[in-house]
């Protein structure tokens, strides 16, 4: 479990989250994501062609999903640990999936996928954050990518609906 770890050491103050693409990357969530200092894919990706156009927007941490298979998908972990500054973020696509317990195991914030659901919750000082699906719609659901906020004053989630260009949280 997470036993990959990279750094991100730039100046930018936000962290790009995107999960359950299937495929389809939006000009819209390029747009949205440009800026980051660290891009995180929560798995779904769909493509190869999805992790190479966000790298040339800032360095890529991304999981396998349920759905991605195929040679390229075999190359990807399960889970992801990536540490920016202080910060230690857990990436995995499922949270049924997660086998550890992450404030036990020195996390600040884990990031998640595969529910296509917009979510933000704090758990024993962790923040659990899941970025809904940037890919096709599904049921009646935002199509929507997020920040993660580094400033001085903590981890903070911003919510960005692509579709209307707000951020809703």
């Amino acid at each position: 479990m997470a036993s990959g770890s990279r750094s991100a050491s730039v100046s930018r103050r936000f962290v790009g989250l995107i999960s359950d693409t299937h495929g389809l990357l939006r000009p819209e969530a390029l747009a949205a994501l440009r800026g980051s200092r660290h891009i995180v894919h929560a798995g779904d990706i769909g493509d190869p062609a999805v992790l190479e156009a966000l790298a040339r927007i800032a360095p890529v941490t991304a999981v396998r999903g349920n759905n991605d298979t195929g040679p390229w998908a075999r190359k990807l972990r399960e889970t992801e640990e990536l540490r920016i500054g202080k910060m230690r973020i857990l990436v995995i696509h499922d949270l049924a999936q997660l086998d550890l317990d992450p404030a036990a195991a020195g996390f600040n914030v884990v990031v998640a996928g595969h529910s296509h659901r917009p979510r933000q919750e704090l758990r024993d000082g962790v923040l659990y954050l899941n970025p809904g699906s940037a890919g096709p719609r599904r049921f009646k659901l935002p199509i929507a990518v997020a920040r993660l906020d580094l400033s001085s004053r903590g981890p903070a989630f911003q919510l960005l609906e692509l579709q209307t260009g707000q951020l809703v949280r």
